[in-house]
């Protein structure tokens, strides 16, 4: 049997941010289910799905989906409260690696017999449904699901005669020092060979990437892992090569990385789907590549995005909004949602020729594999991913890796055993 929003609150304490106040009713008023949906696409990803919902609603008469657009801060801050007072969304979307954490408050309605019975679901990448999913429970289905790549400026590449991107570390950070400028010799580049943020990082990803690629991971079957000997080698390993070849500044966040690419100041960067359109946009002449191999491993920390059905929805809605989730992941549906976003194919039926019309999907979906979910099911996530950040920005500031990697391995045994 379904586990119903009534149900959901039940099972969450009186502690949980009070969400037991927000028990559901019924709808007994005639005419199509009305269903609110919060959501954070506000490019061209969010005019396809405005699109989809519209045709959504015109294919059939018992379900109308309205949405509501909010940036992803917004709904992270408010969902909770809004849920409280019984004014939230029915379906709500966000970054993947966040909804275990709502999932554990009670938030999120159980998806397991949608994802058991229905045949569309059942072709979505497995990788993808394991960030929407705490305790073996299912409470999302992926909207997206892309590894980090390396956006690289083509116009300094063949200015320095670089005819081939690098596939290992080694060679990464020989090309960006060789992409690297310091005209005056000040000791402060006019130019870097990457932009390598040491906190903050887009999604999260970065650090997760290279320890990945070093042998190393960040949480393992729920025990903190942030201190092995693979890791403290990944960091001491990139913490030298921006002190001795200066290939990034120090002090960069994901934000400052972003702009220091798009100005041209930086030849290489990590990024998503999203460094494309900005790319385009400062008239940089930009291509996709894989992270390159670190020495155990090539591997990138996946970009989740996900929605679920909030335990604010009544049994109608919670049909209803099952039924649109059907929808957007059959396969016509998200192949289209693919070529309009930018994001590779959710389904893995869904062959790379689909796709082929849209260069930046064609090229992130030849890397797909390289992708590995962030902190699957991890409900303290953003304890972990905050320590990692203390870590990572204080070394390559100039400390210890293997002593501030232990005091985050302390940091993240506490958060995961609260």
């Amino acid at each position: 049997m379904r586990k119903t929003a009534t149900a959901v609150l039940a099972a969450v304490s009186a502690g949980a941010l009070a969400l037991t106040g927000c028990a559901p009713t019924q709808s007994t008023t005639d005419g199509p289910t009305t269903i609110t949906f919060w959501h954070g696409y506000t490019e061209a990803d969010g005019d396809v799905l405005e699109q989809i919902v519209e045709d959504f609603n015109a294919s059939q008469d018992e379900v109308v989906v309205e949405t509501a657009v909010k940036t992803w801060d917004v709904i992270d801050d408010t969902l909770l409260p809004a849920l409280s007072a019984e004014e939230g969304p029915e379906i709500v979307a966000m970054p993947a690696e966040r909804m275990p954490v709502y999932a554990d408050k009670g938030a999120f309605v159980d998806l397991g017999e949608l994802y058991e019975s229905d045949e569309n679901l059942a072709e979505v990448v497995p990788a993808a449904v394991d960030m929407l999913t705490a305790d073996g429970t299912r409470f999302g289905v992926p909207t997206g699901f892309v590894p980090l790549a390396v956006f690289y400026n083509r116009t300094l590449f063949e200015a320095a005669g670089i005819t081939e991107f690098p596939t290992t570390w080694d060679q990464w950070v020989e090309v960006a020092t060789q992409l690297t400028v310091d005209e005056n010799g000040d000791g402060t580049p006019e130019q870097y060979g990457l932009a390598l943020p040491d906190h903050a990082t887009v999604a999260n990803g970065l650090w997760p990437s290279l320890f990945y690629g070093g042998g190393g991971d960040l949480v393992t079957d729920g025990e903190a892992v942030i201190d092995s000997p693979e890791n403290v080698a990944t960091l001491e390993y990139w913490s030298t090569a921006v002190a001795t070849s200066r290939i990034s500044p120090t002090g960069l966040d994901g934000i400052g990385a972003d702009e220091l690419f798009s100005s041209g100041k930086a030849a290489m960067h990590v990024g998503g789907p999203w460094m494309a359109s900005i790319s385009e946009a400062n008239d940089i002449d930009y291509g996709i590549a894989a992270i390159p191999a670190g020495p155990d491993a090539q591997a990138a920390s996946a970009i989740g995005l996900g929605m679920g059905i909030t335990a604010q929805a009544d049994d109608a809605q919670v049909d209803g909004a099952e039924a649109f989730f059907s929808y957007f992941l059959s396969e016509e549906v998200a192949t289209e949602w693919s070529l309009g976003s930018g994001w590779p194919p959710l389904r893995g039926d869904i062959p790379a020729s689909a796709v082929e019309s849209n260069p930046v999907v064609a090229s992130l979906t030849e890397i797909a594999e390289t992708g590995r979910p962030l902190l699957p099911g991890v409900t303290a996530s953003v304890d972990v991913l905050a320590a990692v950040d203390t870590a990572t920005q204080k070394s390559l500031a100039g400390g210890d890796p293997a002593a501030l990697l232990s005091d985050a391995q302390a940091e993240i045994e506490a958060a995961l055993a609260d």
